[in-house]
């Protein structure tokens, strides 16, 4: 059965509701985070040098940069689903650029748009084991836009303490207000045009370790074991 004008009227009004409140939580925890850094003058040169870059945090890590970056103008690919209709909201108030799409099945003109921002000089924020996981495993939408962008893939650690992990598949991180944070920035990775299977294959396995090393480090700094 379709959907009736009055049923998208009311989907649109929960998910800006929805929306605005996901972003004024996020937002406030944000401001009161006692962040640490390390590296991340390293985005700006990696951007500035390659002319562009791709930034990967696994998904249940993604509040911290989202406040980092605000208002930079970067691209995120979201999806069509209802639950992406917040999240579209959310990363919009956050100054982000958004494609609604996904690197998937129906997603291939959205993948190619951002994979031509990126080749233009954009910086697409991207979560390498998302929509839907499994969590901590680079999905091949990651590989498919540094190979064709020819830009460098730019691997985030984030942490916090205290915090909550929620009961999702990923275990979201959301951190206590106040709560110490880490955020770490990793060597950029690239990803030859000419690239095989078998290559592209071993590099989402090097980026993988390459994240979860940036991670333990933030756990580390925030003072818990990853």
């Amino acid at each position: 059965m379709s959907e009736t004008d009055t049923d998208i009227k009311k989907r649109d009004r929960r998910a800006k509701v929805i929306g605005l409140v996901g972003y004024a939580v996020s937002r406030f925890i944000g401001l009161t985070l006692r962040i640490k850094y390390k590296n991340i003058e390293r985005v700006d040169e990696i951007v500035k040098a390659n002319n562009g870059g791709i930034l990967v945090t696994w998904h249940g890590r993604t509040l911290i940069p989202a406040n980092v970056f605000k208002g930079r103008g970067f691209w995120a690919l979201i999806s069509l689903s209802k639950d992406g209709e917040a999240q579209n909201y959310v990363f919009r108030r956050y100054g982000y650029q958004t494609i609604r799409g996904s690197t998937g099945r129906g997603g291939v003109k959205a993948a190619l748009m951002l994979a031509k921002k990126v080749n233009e000089g954009g910086v697409l924020a991207f979560t390498p084991d998302g929509p839907r996981g499994p969590t901590h495993k680079v999905q091949e939408g990651t590989i498919f836009f540094a190979q064709r962008s020819g830009r460098p893939i730019i691997p985030l650690g984030l942490s916090a303490n205290p915090r909550k992990l929620l009961k999702s598949w990923d275990s979201y991180m959301i951190p206590r207000p106040f709560a110490k944070a880490a955020f770490v920035v990793g060597d950029p990775i690239f990803v030859s045009p000419t690239a095989t299977d078998e290559e592209k294959t071993a590099i989402a396995i090097q980026l993988e370790a390459a994240l979860n090393a940036c991670e333990r480090e933030a756990e580390n700094m925030v003072g818990l074991t990853a």
